[in-house]
């Protein structure tokens, strides 16, 4: 990584707190072992059976990231969110007084680790389940699917991480995060009406990226539910700049 010198102590300062602090480096570990590890799993039970969770493959590989993107969000809101609850900002913004510079080194953390956790989470699951369930391991749609699933969580994370800026508070950004992740955006997905507008949610679009199939209910591509995610959590992201900068 080509960093200016201010910039890249900022970023080796927060890499130290990743790799001491468990409650940072927990967390994307947790991700890695749920998105492998339940895939597996579910893909060892069905050994033998001609068929899938379902009729698309890509929603029986990544069944076990809707578990691990818990933990990813978990991990998104403690990059920031436990320095503004214990106070420490003040203590991070002693070391390195610009806030921008601060924050971008929170985002490139963010995304790194979010990066390689999707990677590895990613190489896991096909790998668990392809060596148990016979299916189309290549192809476009595999390539799609694979990609999407190491860039997912990198969004999630990034995504996370600036929300949880924006609100300053980190049991707010916990409590309106998971639930909504991993309860209720699924289960408003699956209201006929309400789908409507649940499909552009930041989740629900980057998770369609993930399937084979296409989906006649959905409004957009698989490329284009990527783009969606893309574009919150690039909002995200600046929206949580500028709320830092504000802060006392």
């Amino acid at each position: 990584m080509n960093l200016n010198p201010p910039a890249r102590r900022a970023f080796n300062a927060e890499r130290i707190k990743f790799t001491t602090l468990h409650s940072l480096w927990l967390p994307p570990l947790v991700a890695v072992l749920l998105s492998a590890g339940v895939t597996t799993a579910v893909g060892t039970w069905l050994h033998g059976a001609d068929h899938n969770i379902t009729d698309d493959p890509g929603v029986g590989v990544f069944y076990g990231l809707n578990f691990g993107q818990v933990a990813l969000v978990s991990f998104g809101v403690l990059l920031i969110g436990q320095e503004f609850n214990t106070r420490m900002l003040d203590v991070s913004l002693t070391a390195v007084p610009r806030r921008g510079r601060l924050y971008g080194a929170k985002l490139a953390l963010g995304a790194l680790v979010g990066l390689g956790a999707g990677a590895a989470g990613t190489a896991g699951a096909f790998a668990g389940y392809a060596a148990t369930i016979p299916g189309d391991w290549h192809g476009p749609a595999f390539t799609r699917a694979a990609t999407a699933g190491v860039l997912y969580p990198t969004l999630l994370v990034v995504f996370c991480l600036g929300l949880t800026a924006m609100l300053g508070n980190l049991t707010a950004a916990m409590g309106l995060l998971t639930p909504t992740v991993f309860l209720l955006s699924p289960l408003l997905g699956s209201v006929p009406g309400v789908r409507r507008v649940v499909q552009f949610l930041p989740d629900r679009a980057g998770q369609y990226a993930l399937h084979y199939a296409d989906d006649p209910q959905v409004a957009y591509g698989h490329w284009t539910g990527l783009l969606i995610m893309a574009f919150w959590t690039a909002v995200a992201a600046y929206g949580g700049l500028l709320a830092l900068r504000r802060t006392k």
